[in-house]
């Protein structure tokens, strides 16, 4: 017995009931190994002894190993347990097909179109591994919400076969995708699937199937005898060219079909194009030229249950008539007695009243054996709420039998007393059937785990699998990678009740991020407690700039704006002033000549040409001295201010010394006696 918590294989630990097919039930799984959910079907208890089945099973099951493929629900092991066969599957929580259509139906052509282009992706690749499917239908399809899909029950069909194909919930989840070839009673081939392909895109268009009724005979009979209702006719939007897709595929006649689904994928790729636009309606090659199909003869397989009731029908109807005509018939054939016709008449009516009783008969008889021989069917009792040996009790005594057991807790339903059944309540099944049971272990408590350091959606699914609500929190971590938790709302070894707990998980988002700012202007002083502040390595360069001062910033690394982490390097640039220019210090020599200047004792001056003899002839005269100044310009002195002054009594050369800018000229002038007696304006080395 399958429960929730065992280990199948030691390596597959149950996590949830999903549901039941018909022979096999599915559980939500955790490999142990590879830390991944999986799905495993898990053979029903009533096949385990059907070797055929079981060998169909296996063999399949790993030819579906061989398919890998995006589109294809991937098969990961087949093993078994206790004599339990079982098949560990890729787990994909999408919605089928069916259910998708139901919500979403009908579909626009251009995504039919690319959901189609997907499936026959998939079956292509089937059929070059030599695996029909034989079962394709919406229900075996599964999309997600970016509609990708993926074929599932690969080869189930097959071992389901020589048990349960005359199932009627089997057949009729089939019998709408059934090829004539199948109804009759033939074998299934690569041109069948592409039958069944060409019925689900026409559902996808129309959120319908072609063909219904009342029975799965009666639906099978419209495979091979009805046309197939024109989609045009109901939305004339629809290309021609995608309707002839689905008219070739769906052809009567195997040889009308496409031959492979690579070709019916080509076909499909351009069906939209608008060049195609005006695309005659396809004809198959069959067709006679008024316009009638030649429909395929049914096998007396599939009529004869309707023929049974048809001539149940027509016999109780023939009785009545018979009663209402015996009478008057033996009432004239007592009272004509004489003459060849008399006698010719009696004949026929006792031949006539003859054969009538042997109808009658016969019709009994069919009557009796096809009612003994038909299994009357029971509905499912309630039994939810009951405990197990209640709902065994009641089960048992309609002629139905327990079939597997699931354990599961519930805040609802108390401890060993039963959640739900499969089939449901109400549902007609035949006697003998097994009904499978959920049944309480009462509220559960889980012991919390510690999630920290995992990836989010590890630790999120984990969660959901023991029945936990997750919410998401994100947050900066210096210590923890982006996408791992950083901590849990509920502390590890914490017993809670998983249906009433919400587990808020923090995630890291990786270091928190700094946004550099603009430092334009700050001293170096301002740029090191900038870095200090926001936990920046300050790198620092200096280099002289004739625009910015001594001590301020001259550029940034990264630039303003840019966002880093903590601890990343902030690398700055510091002005230190101008560039101090190379000088040169060189001399000039100036002469500065003496002019004399005699004064006598009236006070009256001679001239200057006849100083020489006044001074020797006359010993009352006196020497007057030059006053003498002179200016520089250079790196050390201004134009405007005297940079030398002197007295002189003689011609004197005065030595200048000039320190310029490589490069640069400086400048001088002699002013003697407030009389500029010499000017330079371009004094270099």
């Amino acid at each position: 017995m399958i429960t929730i918590g065992h280990k199948l294989g030691g390596r597959y630990k149950i996590i949830d009931y999903i549901g039941s097919g018909g022979m096999a039930n599915v559980y939500l799984a955790r490999d142990l190994i590879l830390n991944r959910n999986v799905a495993v079907k898990v053979l029903r208890y009533d096949f385990q002894d059907n070797r055929d089945s079981i060998r169909r099973f296996k063999r399949e099951a790993l030819s579906a190993t061989q398919l890998s493929h995006p589109n294809i629900v991937a098969v990961y092991d087949v093993d078994e347990e206790d004599n339990q066969q079982y098949i560990v599957m890729e787990y994909n929580d999408g919605q089928d097909l069916k259910q998708y259509i139901k919500e979403h139906g009908p579909l626009n052509p251009k995504r039919a179109v690319y959901i189609m282009e997907q499936l026959l992706s998939a079956m292509s690749l089937a059929h070059q591994h030599r695996i029909i499917h034989r079962d394709i239908k919406p229900q075996n399809i599964l999309i997600d919400k970016e509609d990708h899909v993926q074929l599932t029950d690969f080869g189930i069909a097959v071992a389901l076969s020589d048990t349960t194909i005359t199932q009627t919930n089997t057949l009729l989840g089939s019998v709408h995708y059934l090829s004539p070839e199948q109804a009759r009673g033939g074998m299934a081939t690569v041109k069948s699937d592409i039958y069944a392909l060409g019925i689900v895109l026409y559902e996808l268009l129309t959120a319908k199937v072609p063909f219904d009724g009342d029975s799965p005979v009666s639906i099978a009979l419209k495979h091979f005898q009805e046309d197939l209702p024109s989609i045009r006719e109901i939305y004339p939007k629809i290309p021609q060219a995608l309707e002839n897709v689905i008219l070739k595929a769906t052809a009567k006649d195997p040889l009308n079909r496409y031959s492979s689904c690579d070709e019916m994928a080509k076909d499909i790729s351009t069906s939209l194009d608008p060049d195609r636009r005006y695309e005659k309606r396809f004809v198959p090659n069959n067709q006679l030229v008024n316009g009638d199909t030649r429909v395929l003869k049914p096998v007396p397989e599939l009529l004869a249950e309707t023929k049974r009731q048809q001539d149940l029908e027509e016999s109780m109807h023939d009785l009545q008539a018979t009663e209402s005509e015996v009478e008057p018939l033996e009432e004239k054939a007592t009272a004509k007695q004489s003459g060849p016709k008399k006698s010719r008449k009696r004949k026929i009516i006792s031949w006539t009243f003859f054969a009538v009783l042997m109808a009658i008969f016969a019709a009994f008889i069919i009557w009796i054996v096809f009612y003994n021989n038909r299994e009357q069917e029971v509905a499912v009792p309630d039994v939810v709420n009951l405990t197990q040996a209640e709902a065994k009790s009641q089960l048992e005594a309609i002629g139905l039998q327990v079939g597997d057991v699931t354990e599961q807790s519930s805040e609802d339903v108390d401890e060993d007393h039963i959640i739900s059944t499969d089939p449901k309540a109400t549902v007609d099944v035949k006697p003998g059937s097994t009904v499978n049971l959920v049944v309480s272990t009462g509220s559960e408590t889980v012991e919390m785990a510690d999630y920290t350091g995992e990836d989010y959606e590890t630790a999120r699914d984990a969660l959901r699998a023991l029945g936990f609500n997750v919410e998401r929190y994100e947050e900066a971590s210096d210590e923890y990678s982006p996408g791992k938790v950083i901590a849990q709302s509920v502390d590890e070894g914490e017993k809670v009740n998983p249906s009433k707990t919400t587990v808020a998980l923090t995630v890291s988002t990786g270091q928190e991020l700094i946004t550099i700012a603009d430092l334009s202007g700050f001293s170096q002083t301002a740029v090191e407690n900038y870095a200090k502040t926001n936990e920046l390595t300050l790198t620092v360069t200096e280099e002289n700039n004739d625009e910015i001062p001594a001590g301020i910033l001259i550029s940034q690394n990264p630039k303003t704006g840019a966002q880093v982490a903590k601890g990343s390097e902030l690398a700055v640039v510091i002005s230190l002033g101008a560039n101090e220019p190379e000088t040169e210090t060189f001399n000039r020599v100036v002469k500065v000549s003496y002019v004399p200047s005699t004064t006598d004792s009236n006070g009256d001056s001679g001239d200057s040409d006849n100083s020489d003899n006044q001074n020797n002839e006359s010993g009352n005269s006196s020497t007057q001295a030059n006053h003498v100044e002179i200016y520089m310009e250079d790196n050390n002195n201004s134009y405007d201010t005297v940079a030398q002054k002197l007295e002189i009594t003689e011609n004197t050369e005065v030595t200048l010394i000039f320190t310029l800018d490589k490069g640069k000229s400086g400048r001088y002038k002699v002013v003697r006696d407030g009389v500029t007696v010499e000017e330079n304006n371009n004094v270099r080395n």
